[in-house]
């Protein structure tokens, strides 16, 4: 067996492909995003820059709700007017699991009191269905690429 795996060439590369619809992590997400904030390429947003693009994109519902100042004061504490790369991935993930904690915890208090709700699940795979749109990338949280599992 050992001879198979070592006749491979040495200039191929071995790439998985599959017929679901490819699936993107939070950070890749947000990644993405960046890039599409940070229309002139210089590795920073601008909070005019953020703010546009707050306007122009759909942001999730929780989003929405807190604001693009609120959300890029979240995402640059000391003021200094831009947010790099990484601080905006790390930030937004922060932000967005933070939501997220707020959410089940209001679902868990309905639930108790015996309120019908929507389950943190299905309300997170709606806001990153949200963003995945905004990038242009709606096909990619459809059935098995769904990035989000929404039976839990």
């Amino acid at each position: 067996m050992s001879s198979a795996i070592s006749s491979i060439g040495g200039g191929y590369t071995p790439q998985v492909v599959s017929g679901a619809s490819r699936r993107q992590g939070p950070s890749q997400m947000m990644s993405q995003l960046f890039q599409k904030i940070d229309t002139n390429g210089t590795g920073s947003i601008t909070k005019s820059q953020f703010e546009a693009a707050f306007q122009q994109m759909n942001p999730p519902p929780g989003l929405k709700a807190m604001g693009a100042d609120a959300i890029f004061n979240k995402l640059d504490p000391n003021g200094t007017g831009s947010v790099s790369k990484q601080d905006f991935v790390n930030g937004m993930k922060s932000i967005l699991s933070q939501l997220r904690a707020q959410r089940e915890a209001a679902h868990n208090a309905n639930a108790a009191n015996g309120n019908q709700t929507t389950s943190p699940a299905a309300t997170l795979s709606s806001g990153l269905q949200s963003l995945e749109q905004a990038l242009g990338n709606s096909a990619t949280n459809q059935g098995t690429g769904s990035i989000v599992n929404t039976s839990a």
